[in-house]
């Protein structure tokens, strides 16, 4: 078993640090019976040779993340506790469990605009990172899923649509100025919560652009008015983002935005459109937030710009780039809708080429 079979195994494993010592272990000792005593009299009796050999076995058995580095696992939660819509819901006890399971195994949870500020300025993440995010502002969150938080002393950020605040079931300004001064981070979370996608009848780009815009201007002056401070982090209404979006987001100053499209930030990332985990209803369940916990990003190039809206061809035709060196292409499974079906060809250099086919 070689040391890059070593590493590939314990990345996919989510193990990284024990397993690789196990391994690195089992693998040394395999190497040692290999060797006749005569041999071994003649390593110990060289210093060198000696030398040489307790640096190898070191280098095998460091508890260190090799192949994925600087990683944020982000999870997003709406309502908590709330039978009436179990699709966003989560019972406190399976929310309880989520925050066990990053204690138990060792995760750092910091707030999103921590872990924003420290990928722009090239600092990095602690090698288990996770993040707790909560949209919408319902007031679940404060009765039920903060005070489990303040029991496990994790941080929140909680992203907030300002035309819904103090009304039914969701928290008011004073609720939320209470949550800031206990340090839970405040995003932006758009004033109306509308799909901001989608244009009105008969309205033009410009006319578009304008009433969006207006939203973004209307929720950050209500956010100063009443917590005295306007977010810097933006979370899309729904998940849903495009070109033309992002653009105007990062005009109205936010420095970073999200989703809700599942996988894990990392670096190299458009910085305004950074994945989440959504948690609710069949998701909220230990095993699938347990897989998600230990999800790894995988880098992919793309030959060109890849807008999220489908505007001409329909299906697309999409072609992207993966680095073999960090996984087994015989491990690759590709899967379309529609009868699509998925072309592996070789790329430049150590790349694999992946098209789906209309």
């Amino acid at each position: 078993m070689s040391k890059p079979l070593i590493d590939r195994l314990c990345c996919r494993s989510g193990w990284s640090g024990q397993l690789r010592r196990v391994l690195a272990t089992a693998f040394v000792v395999i190497c040692v019976q290999k060797l006749n005593s005569r041999v071994v009299t003649r390593i110990s009796r060289n210093p060198f040779l000696t030398c040489l050999s307790f640096v190898l076995v070191a280098l095998l058995l460091m508890p260190v993340e090799v192949v994925f580095v600087n990683e944020a696992n982000v999870f997003v939660y709406h309502r908590f506790n709330d039978s009436r819509y179990p699709s966003t819901n989560i019972t406190t006890e399976s929310f309880k469990d989520h925050l066990e399971t990053l204690k138990v195994e060792h995760f750092t949870v910091l707030a999103l605009g921590e872990v924003v500020d420290r990928m722009r300025a090239g600092e990095s993440l602690p090698q288990r990172c996770a993040v707790i995010s909560v949209d919408d502002g319902y007031l679940s969150f404060l009765t039920d899923g903060w005070p489990l938080l303040k029991q496990y002393g994790y941080p929140a950020t909680l992203f907030v649509s300002t035309d819904t605040v103090g009304g039914s079931d969701f928290m008011n300004w004073q609720d939320l100025l209470i949550l800031q001064e206990e340090c839970v981070e405040i995003g932006n979370h758009s004033a109306s919560h509308a799909y901001l996608l989608d244009r009105f009848p008969a309205e033009n780009e410009s006319e578009w652009r304008s009433r969006v815009a207006e939203d973004l201007v209307r929720s950050q002056a209500l956010f100063q008015r009443h917590l005295g401070t306007s977010p810097r982090l933006f979370a899309y209404p729904y998940g849903e983002f495009a070109t033309e979006l992002t653009g105007l987001i990062r005009e109205a100053g936010f420095v970073a935005a999200f989703g809700q499209q599942s996988g894990v930030i990392a670096d190299g990332q458009d910085i305004h459109t950074l994945p989440r985990f959504p948690v609710g209803g069949s998701y909220s369940a230990l095993r699938e937030f347990r897989s998600r916990l230990f999800m790894k990003s995988l880098p992919v190039k793309f030959d060109h710009h890849q807008d999220t809206v489908i505007n001409h061809e329909n299906p697309p035709t999409l072609k992207f780039y993966l680095n073999s060196k960090i996984f087994d292409e015989r491990t690759l499974k590709c899967f379309a809708q529609g009868g699509a079906g998925c072309l592996l060809e070789e790329g430049m250099g150590e790349s694999l080429a992946i098209t789906t086919l209309r």
